[in-house]
């Protein structure tokens, strides 16, 4: 079989998700394309509509909060979502590039393809089988009024809010989100602190803003320098912000191991006693699989905040507000072995190592021809 899988870069979560099942795809001997949609119309575009939302992000984290919120409100009305409407002109570049490419399903970690899908389906195109992947754990807005065969949502938990929405319940599958296969790879801590080379001796904290460097990272690198021992070293990874690892390097470079964007985010966590992250779902779902003490910083108003909440109440992590000292709370409460022990279960719990390979076998399913079809 062949599959299509959409996704989008305003964050790296969804594009995240998108190569895992790629990465499964291809494992299970299936043809995989994976493409942002907007590169159809140009690369330009497609640069644009990530960037915008990335400099929101980074810029003013509370002016996405109202918009988010804003979103929220208007779901409520019985009108098309704005996010619909524009995408009408790209569901026609997407219908030429479909009568062209022929696949077996099409899988989407990111909304603003589910939307171009949903036009092409109510135009009455004939498509193939469509699968969309929550990549939060909440239903965000415009998430019901796509129109797919599937959506596969992060957990149980979240099932009831998707139906509260209106998204029929024979179409979900809580098969979870899914993460590249290093995640769910056990690794002794020794090995993944030679392959990064980082001194042996010595115990790494982990801190990210996720793939935009977003978050406080500022203040739990201060965190980090006033509650870690001799023996223990803060590892900060500023994703794609050049700005802030300049910025970082400069004020902090001789403290803490600085590194931009990696390729290897579970080598990192598998040479790590404990994770300091922002609640993303693609990156607390990782943090998750792989079984890491975590720690969640301030979120960024929206699904983040849905998310910390979600992870803290079924105690897979501790949650701090942005001062130093709840930061340093947290990081000294995370030393409690037993605290540790009982997250790593929640985890284990609560998290899908599988959901890569659940999503492709539910495609398989949805593609397969009924056994009486005449072919």
């Amino acid at each position: 079989m062949d599959g299509l899988i959409l996704s989008c870069g305003t964050g790296g979560g969804h594009n995240s998700a998108g190569m895992a099942v790629m990465e499964e795809l291809r494992r299970r001997g299936h043809g995989a394309d994976m493409m942002n949609p907007y590169t159809l119309k140009s690369e330009a575009l497609a640069h644009r509509v990530d960037n915008t939302y990335i400099k929101l992000v980074q810029r003013a984290p509370r002016a996405f909060g109202l918009v988010y919120g804003a979103g929220n409100l208007y779901r409520k009305l019985p009108l098309n979502s704005p996010v619909q409407l524009c995408n009408r002109k790209l569901a026609d570049l997407m219908e030429r590039y479909l009568a062209e490419k022929k696949y077996d399903f099409i899988i989407m970690s990111h909304l603003f393809p589910a939307e171009i899908m949903t036009i092409l389906k109510r135009r009455g195109v004939k498509l193939p089988k469509t699968v969309f992947v929550d990549t939060d754990y909440t239903c965000a807005p415009f998430s019901e009024e796509i129109d797919v065969d599937a959506w596969v949502v992060p957990n149980d938990t979240v099932l009831e809010e998707f139906i509260a929405h209106g998204v029929p319940r024979e179409r979900l599958y809580p098969y979870g989100i899914p993460v590249a296969s290093a995640f769910s790879k056990p690794e002794a801590k020794s090995a993944a602190k030679a392959r990064l080379r980082l001194p042996p001796d010595t115990n790494y904290i982990l801190i990210s803003g996720g793939s935009m460097g977003a978050g406080s990272l500022e203040t739990a690198i201060e965190a980090a320098k006033e509650t870690l021992t001799d023996n223990e070293r803060a590892i900060v990874i500023c994703g794609s912000n050049k700005a802030l690892y300049e910025k970082l390097r400069e004020k902090h470079g001789h403290d803490v191991i600085l590194a931009g964007h990696t390729h290897d985010m579970a080598g990192y966590m598998h040479a790590s006693e404990a994770y300091l992250t922002k609640p993303g779902g693609l990156s607390s779902t990782e943090a998750a699989v792989l079984g890491i003490p975590m720690i969640h910083l301030p979120p960024i108003p929206g699904c983040e905040t849905v998310n910390a909440k979600l992870f803290s109440d079924l105690g897979m992590s501790i949650t701090c507000r942005s001062s130093l000292s709840s930061m340093k709370k947290a990081l000294e409460a995370i030393r409690d072995p037993n605290l540790r022990a009982s997250m790593l279960r929640a985890q284990k719990t609560h998290v899908s190592p599988t959901s890569a390979s659940d999503i492709c076998a539910l495609a398989e399913r949805l593609a397969k021809p009924p056994e009486n079809a005449e072919i």
